[in-house]
């Protein structure tokens, strides 16, 4: 067999007996079905959602937000890092302010960020861009402040200017922990998306969440929720199968 069915195969093991104990539960009535619908139900659920269009609907605000968010936080977050990877006496200064920042959960950060920018779309894309910048600045950073001393003083050898540094040494060296810094954002900027929506918005995937929850209809909220995991995981594939190919670029080129 294949080593990439055996590891498909190894993953559904887990969503598998999840599933069946779902339903077990639903048979044998130890939760009852207003809390917790079987599956049978919430898949209903999930295919009048599809085709009414209030799924994609939801999903295309969503995709909006995360990719403006995302699209901000990403360039703050390469500039911040690579300025931090660069140069020793600015990461002296502001590395341990930013590192306390980064232990801090954005969901602390939500009743200040309301203050600033009210409940409205600037504050979903406040807290996005935040999350997001958080994972790139620090890879970005790290990755830049791991390239080897002698590959700068064999750059100053050569005389090589400022942009051609970065372009031929840093960006190469470092490009593992960047695709790293960027995968992690994306991944952070879906989950504080769903958690932004949750708190604030008339709109979106999270929303239906809440939506569900206020019509106390628990099979919208289980749609809901295989729609957001679906999506995460889609995200995080598509990332992981690019991050393998680049790191055998990386290792072939190095």
């Amino acid at each position: 067999m294949a080593p990439r069915a055996v590891a498909v195969g190894a993953a559904a093991v887990v969503p598998a007996m999840l599933l069946g104990l779902w339903q077990l539960s639903a048979d044998r009535e130890w939760v009852s079905t207003l809390v917790l619908p079987p599956p049978a139900v919430v898949l209903e659920t999930f295919r009048g959602l599809w085709a009414d269009g209030t799924i994609l609907a939801n999903l295309h605000v969503s995709a909006v937000r995360v990719a403006k968010g995302f699209a901000i936080g990403t360039a703050s977050g390469l500039l911040v890092g690579g300025t931090l990877g660069l140069s020793t006496t600015f990461r002296a200064y502001v590395r341990p302010t930013f590192m306390s920042m980064y232990q801090v959960n954005v969901l602390a950060w939500i009743p200040l960020l309301i203050l600033v920018f009210g409940i409205d779309e600037p504050l979903k894309t406040a807290v996005i861009t935040w999350s997001t910048a958080l994972p790139v600045t620090i890879n970005t950073m790290q990755g830049i402040a791991g390239i080897p001393c002698k590959w700068f003083e064999l750059a100053r050898v050569s005389q090589l200017g400022r942009g051609e540094v970065v372009s031929r040494i840093v960006i190469p060296a470092a490009l593992p922990s960047l695709f790293t810094g960027v995968r992690s954002g994306l991944g952070a900027a879906w989950m504080s998306l769903v958690v932004v929506e949750l708190v604030a918005s008339s709109e979106g995937v999270g929303f239906m969440v809440v939506w569900g929850r206020q019509l106390f209809q628990l099979d919208v909220v289980l749609a809901a929720i295989v729609v957001i995991g679906l999506v995460g995981l889609s995200l995080d594939l598509v990332l992981s199968g690019l991050e393998r190919r680049l790191r055998r670029w990386h290792r072939a080129a190095f």
